[in-house]
């Protein structure tokens, strides 16, 4: 593993469940494989997903990681409410656009120094 997923959280808020995904450096296929079946269980317990995904010394995905990408949008296109990715680099917050059509979740990008501020974002209507 190219240290990729370093960490994740869970928290229940009246507002449904908050996944914090801390990624560093190169996500891989097994990262996917880590902490999707997390998410996976919170959307099959009926409670809505926002994710805040802080991104540290990113550097992109595998080639296998790229693709569980796209299944687990293809697949959830509709239950994520919320995502923040809270990154460093212009070409974050570009990523961040690209992957817009592939969602339904509002998604905003948010500079490393904003990590309150998306947290304040995540919780809202």
């Amino acid at each position: 593993m190219a240290i990729g997923f370093d960490e994740i959280q869970l928290e229940k808020t009246e507002k449904g469940a908050i996944v914090t995904l801390t990624i560093k450096k190169k996500l891989d296929k097994e990262d996917y494989e880590t902490f999707v079946p997390m998410i996976e269980r919170q959307i099959e317990a009926g409670a809505p997903i926002r994710l805040l995904v802080e991104l540290k010394d990113f550097e992109g995905w595998t080639a296998g990681a790229l693709w569980e990408d796209t299944k687990f949008a293809a697949r959830h296109f509709k239950d994520i409410e919320r995502m923040a990715v809270i990154g460093e680099s212009r070409w974050e917050k570009g990523g961040t656009f690209f992957f817009k059509p592939f969602t339904a979740a509002k998604v905003r990008y948010f500079d490393n120094r904003e990590m309150e501020r998306a947290r304040q974002w995540i919780l809202e209507d």
